[in-house]
């Protein structure tokens, strides 16, 4: 699947701004939203992932789900109402029948769905998605790169 030619690009220099970015785009998504996290370890993911949980308004601590894969944190009382589920792809290690066990697409109906290290092998749960690619650079400061795909194009990104 080819990125579209609407991106962007934003500077995040501390972890706080990485989280506050999470925030921001916590607070705009649906449920149906599928989120791709691509990036070296370090680069950010959960650190976005704890942004999004405060955003949208959900139960639990957000840590790498490493070796549990999936967690889920339910809409917390007074939250926008819309669960998170939180994938750690690393250990799949791109085996697509394992990512189909854990019945994302399901999770897809009206949860939002932040897959870390989900590019290559989860964009097959839906042509709409965000690929977000971190980066962090030798001084520290990561770059996050926002490439929409299908109806994420015309959604305005924060």
């Amino acid at each position: 699947m080819v990125a579209t030619s609407v991106s962007k690009t934003l500077e995040l220099p501390r972890v706080e701004d990485t989280e506050a970015f999470g925030e921001r785009l916590g607070k705009v998504l649906r449920g149906g939203d599928l989120l791709l996290l691509a990036g070296p370890l370090g680069a950010g993911k959960t650190a976005l992932v704890r942004g999004l949980a405060v955003g949208l308004g959900v139960t639990g601590r957000v840590s790498s789900p490493t070796f549990v894969i999936a967690r889920l944190h339910e809409p917390a009382e007074g939250g926008r109402g819309i669960a998170l589920v939180h994938v750690d792809a690393y250990r799949l290690g791109g085996d697509l029948e394992e990512l189909d066990d854990l019945d994302l697409d399901t999770d897809l109906v009206d949860s939002v769905v932040a897959v870390e290290w989900g590019e290559g092998a989860a964009e097959r749960l839906s042509e709409d998605h965000l690929l977000i690619r971190l980066e962090r650079r030798d001084d520290d400061v990561r770059l996050a790169h926002l490439l929409p795909h299908g109806s994420w194009v015309d959604r305005e990104l924060p």
